[in-house]
């Protein structure tokens, strides 16, 4: 196997606002937010397999494809808008938009009903569409997509933590409605002299018990509030929302309220976890004397990174990396960044991304995000990318594998696209039986994937994410995210 490797940035200094604050693929994928990153222009190839991509799953899907419908609705429209040979008339666009709607609301379960509508609104915002479709004859979509939060139940997630979550799907929820809202600019939207839905949202954050899910989840909705403007919210009431999440985790052994994994990880995953993103969420605030706020942090951190499993660092190098970025701590007198990827990216050689669909089965797709952030390109090669292009069959090993593998598929696809190599996906290969990865991806899920329901939507996150690439590159970031700008000194 060759390849020619075409990574979208070639360094931390060359990602945009977006990436910065959303850096994972974790929530791109598994929240649906922060799609589309990294626009690379018009590939008519792309878009073709792209189509393709979603006529299959729908083929194969046909009884639980309710967000795969939704999320090929809304690619049809992404592709039709940045086709530059195609030109959509007012009433054309309005058609599509229309029955991307239509898709998304249908949506019986009200998250990811929510989660369709802000990933349309988004798409609106990415593409320069007007937001004068958002509002036609009686459909107001965003009203729709706020509507949608208040059926939202705490505890409604139904996995190995129930009873530990409280209103972190809520909260995860109001996380998207920010973004999307803000990049389209309808702040006037969430606050108001009727309703100041912001306050509603960082409220929820003492509504959720386990230590790991409030820093996660708080960490984004603090980022997305910071993004929107109103850092009063989070500094000027009642509660400071950045120095009470903070000191939660500091409370996490006296607590006991430790969550559970896909595969067994060490304490100090979970501890570490939701300290990265709330170093993020500091930079994102710009309050950087929160880094020495009952601790020094950054210690911290870098005491729990070298304390948690080998395989389980492939997963947080890069939040801590990003985080160390954004807080300007990459310098002569910080952490050397070749010293952090190295190493890090080095582990693949001692890693079989077939052992399992969570801890080995994603890490592969963070050690390639993390080398080509950094400019890194060089540590990601041919036998690292074939390990990981070839390991899904090993997942047929048992019911609970299979029935997880849309899992690491998602992020596979996520990042080969991303790379350049998407191509991969779509050539037969003889691990394969001489199909295609995609094609065998697709023919091995279970009768109307009925098995995959819970995960399948991830892959429909990563094909709407390529779709939303092929947009002009070099785009502007639209709405709060073009006029943001980090307060913590950039590397030099």
């Amino acid at each position: 196997m060759t390849f020619l490797l075409t990574p979208p940035v070639r360094g931390l200094n060359d990602l945009s606002i977006e990436s910065r604050v959303i850096a994972t693929p974790w929530s791109r994928i598994v929240r649906g937010i922060g799609l589309g990153q990294h626009p690379i222009g018009w590939d008519a190839t792309a878009a073709s397999r792209i189509r393709d991509s979603f006529a299959l799953l729908d083929e194969r899907a046909p009884g639980v494809g309710m967000y795969t419908g939704f999320a090929r609705a809304l690619a049809e429209l992404v592709l039709q808008v940045a086709d530059p040979s195609v030109r959509l008339g007012y009433r054309q666009t309005q058609d599509l938009m229309n029955a991307a709607a239509d898709s998304a609301f249908a949506i019986a379960n009200p998250y990811y009903r929510l989660t369709a509508g802000c990933a349309l609104l988004s798409a609106v915002a990415k593409l320069g569409v007007s937001k004068a479709h958002l509002v036609d004859g009686a459909r107001d979509i965003p009203a729709q997509v706020l509507a949608t939060i208040g059926e939202i139940r705490p505890d409604g997630i139904k996995d190995e933590n129930r009873g530990r979550h409280g209103d972190y799907e809520r909260l995860s929820a109001w996380t998207a409605v920010f973004l999307a809202f803000g990049q389209l600019d309808l702040h006037d939207r969430l606050v108001s002299a009727e309703h100041d839905h912001v306050a509603e949202a960082l409220a929820l954050i003492d509504n959720i018990p386990a230590p790991f899910f409030r820093g996660r989840g708080g960490s984004m909705l603090l980022s997305a509030t910071m993004l929107l403007g109103f850092d009063d919210h989070i500094f000027d009431g009642p509660t400071n929302y950045l120095s009470a999440t903070l000191s939660y985790l500091d409370r996490v052994d006296e607590l006991q309220i430790y969550p559970s994994f896909p595969s067994p990880m060490s304490p100090a995953f979970a501890k570490v976890y939701p300290l990265l993103t709330m170093l993020n969420a500091v930079a994102v605030t710009g309050r950087l004397s929160y880094l020495e706020s009952g601790r020094d942090r950054l210690a911290e951190a870098a005491e729990l990174m070298a304390a948690v499993a080998p395989v389980e660092r492939t997963h947080m190098g890069l939040y801590h990396v990003v985080a160390l970025h954004n807080l300007g701590h990459l310098t002569a007198d910080g952490p050397r960044l070749v010293d952090l990827v190295e190493p890090l990216v080095a582990q693949w050689r001692d890693i079989d991304p077939g052992q399992d669909y969570f801890l080995y089965g994603i890490s592969y797709a963070y050690l390639t995000q993390l080398a080509f952030f950094t400019g890194r390109e060089d540590l990601i090669t041919e036998p690292m990318v074939e390990r990981m292009l070839t390991a899904f069959p090993s997942l047929e090993r048992s019911a609970e594998s299979r029935a997880n593998r849309p899992y690491p598929f998602s992020y596979v696809l996520n990042v080969l696209t991303e790379l350049g190599l998407g191509d991969l996906l779509y050539t037969p290969h003889d691990a394969y039986g001489g199909s295609t990865p995609f094609r065998w991806f697709a023919d091995h899920l279970s009768p109307g994937a009925r098995a995959e329901q819970a995960r399948l939507y991830m892959v429909d996150h990563a094909l709407l994410s390529w779709a939303l690439r092929l947009r002009p590159a070099g785009a502007v970031e639209p709405g709060a995210l073009g006029r943001f700008r980090f307060a913590a000194r950039e590397e030099r």
